[in-house]
């Protein structure tokens, strides 16, 4: 009687071990997986870009250049650059140390406000030219005719290799800031083939005259 009470007991206890070790399972993998959900489309598609703004251009001529700057911006034209209006490639380094001369646009147009405007100025204490002095053109194959223009000017118009001197005609003095001097007399002369041959100027200051 209590051999049979024992055996059945065992066998209790193995069928609980057989059912612990025995993982439930896995279920089964669908047969019909959800599709791969898509980039939602944005909410607020981009806006047309903005149509270009037009406006009167105002009259800057005869203000400082600094002036005429700050009403042009006033205006909504931020698209600025000025020249010398000599001809003689000097930087307008000191805005307010210039006036304006000329503007193209010219003043009144209604034009797109990203329309460059183009300010043509002078020293204060200098006159304003009838129009714009023409800077020399680049030269080619034969030397230009430089006489009487800006000694800045005349070298930017060379080729950038090109050996050059320069001398006071008249004083001796050393030619330090070149945008304040005028060529007086060239060699080679105008018309003369340029072939690499060294070039050289004499020069008085702006305002003087040639010996």
């Amino acid at each position: 009687m209590r051999t049979h009470h024992t055996i059945t007991l065992l066998t209790a206890a193995g069928i609980l071990a057989l059912t612990a070790c025995d993982p439930k399972p896995a279920a089964p993998a669908s047969s019909d997986p959800k599709p791969a959900t898509s980039a939602a489309a944005p909410s607020n598609p981009a806006a047309p870009p903005a149509k270009s703004k037009t406006a009167a251009l105002p009259n800057l001529v005869g203000k400082g250049l600094q002036t005429a700057q700050d009403e042009a911006q006033a205006a909504g034209f931020y698209a600025l650059k000025s020249h010398d209006s000599l001809g003689r490639d000097r930087l307008q380094v000191l805005d307010r140390d210039w006036k304006v001369c000329s503007q193209t646009p010219a003043a009144g147009a209604a034009v797109e406000t990203s329309t460059a405007i183009d300010l043509g100025a002078v020293k204060l204490d200098e006159t304003c030219p009838a129009s714009d002095v023409t800077v020399p053109k680049p030269a080619g194959d034969t030397m230009p005719n430089f006489v009487g223009q800006g000694m800045k000017a005349v070298r930017g118009a060379l080729p950038s290799n090109a050996s050059i001197s320069v001398k006071d005609a008249s004083q001796g003095r050393m030619v330090l800031q070149e945008s304040n001097w005028k060529v007086c007399t060239q060699t080679p002369a105008a018309g003369t083939a340029l072939t690499g041959q060294p070039v050289s100027f004499t020069v008085v200051k702006t305002d003087e005259s040639c010996p």
